[in-house]
């Protein structure tokens, strides 16, 4: 008897008169909101202008979507185009099934599209957004439980996912949760990209590409739990050998571009610098010479200051000013003078 286990939910979709809300798009829809928020705060403190990173995301977005539906339907095509399936269903990307790997790859595509029309640098804008999307990636997986899909072994740990479908090969069960493991490494990785960012000052895409391969190291062993149908190499999953893959492309661009560029751009959107005179860098620049002024009325003061300390004590005379009186000490000085002579 298990004492403890995570339930599943009846249902996955709840209808709200004539619309249906399905629990899978409105996290998918949760998490592009959250990488986009954060995206754009991480690019305003970067020097970027409020409001970039969601019109680079209107043509990220889509093609990523398109992108992770054609890797999913591709890797998994006798889904769809075996015998007693229908192939429409290709196109019911609200029932689940994105590919990672497609959606950054086809996205990928469409943010250097954004990025071209405004100017500004694909590795900048993605260094930028690459905490973000790993916590849209940790909202996107508790659309696989609203789905009761896509989980692991057989397990009767208090932690394990109870399923209660039967639908497509399913057999009722306790399993791992493998949606909630990867949750919460894509959580660890976004705050690892944070904290390593503002630790090492990652440019060029190394905060991105940092996010790539932390996901990938996860992503092999969890991948290796899952039960579900997935096409196998060597006999291994396929999506671990791309975890593989992609994990030693980013290492490699990590090394490479440390040493080829190192340290992060100084300007990452050109039109940000040219709007910065009618704004706060007037106040930085005003406030740069207005701390030099004071510097150099502060330095005077002292050598002032030396000045007469040195007259006091060696008995000379501080030196005056330009146009300024004689001292009225040196009148008596004339007077004897003119006494001795009469």
């Amino acid at each position: 008897m298990d004492l403890a286990f995570i339930p599943s939910p009846s249902r996955g979709v709840v209808e709200l008169g004539p619309i249906p809300l399905r629990g899978y798009a409105f996290c998918i829809i949760i998490g592009v909101f959250v990488a986009v928020w954060l995206g754009n705060k991480r690019w305003v403190a970067r020097g970027g202008q409020s409001g970039t990173v969601a019109d680079i995301a209107v043509w990220a977005v889509p093609f990523g979507l398109v992108g992770g539906r054609l890797y999913h339907v591709i890797t998994d095509y006798q889904l769809y185009f075996s015998e007693g399936r229908n192939w429409v269903d290709a196109f019911k990307i609200w029932e689940g099934g994105l590919g990672i790997w497609g959606a950054i790859a086809l996205g990928a595509v469409g943010a250097w599209i954004g990025c071209r029309r405004r100017g500004i640098p694909l590795p900048a804008w993605a260094d930028a957004l690459a905490p973000g999307i790993a916590l849209a990636q940790a909202i996107g997986r508790w659309g696989n439980w609203f789905n009761q899909e896509l989980y692991g072994k057989a397990t009767d740990v208090p932690w394990a996912l109870k399923i209660t479908s039967a639908e497509d090969g399913r057999v009722p069960g306790t399993y791992h949760p493998t949606f909630l493991y990867e949750s919460l490494w894509c959580v660890g990785v976004a705050l690892l990209v944070i904290w390593a960012d503002r630790r090492f000052k990652l440019g060029h895409g190394r905060a991105f590409a940092l996010y790539v391969a932390s996901y990938c190291a996860g992503r092999g062993w969890i991948e290796y739990m899952r039960v579900d149908d997935a096409h196998h190499v060597l006999g291994v999953r396929l999506n671990v050998w791309t975890a593989i893959v992609v994990f030693l492309l980013a290492v490699v661009y990590l090394v490479l571009s440390a040493r080829k560029r190192p340290g992060r751009e100084e300007i990452v959107e050109p039109a940000a610098v040219a709007a910065a005179p009618d704004g706060a860098s007037d106040d930085a620049e005003g406030a740069a010479k207005s701390e030099d002024a004071a510097e150099s009325e502060d330095a005077a003061k002292r050598d002032g200051a030396a000045k007469l300390a040195k007259g006091k004590d060696g008995g000379a005379e501080p030196a005056s000013a330009p146009g300024a009186k004689a001292p009225k000490a040196s009148e008596p000085k004339s007077k004897p003078e003119s006494a001795e002579k009469s």
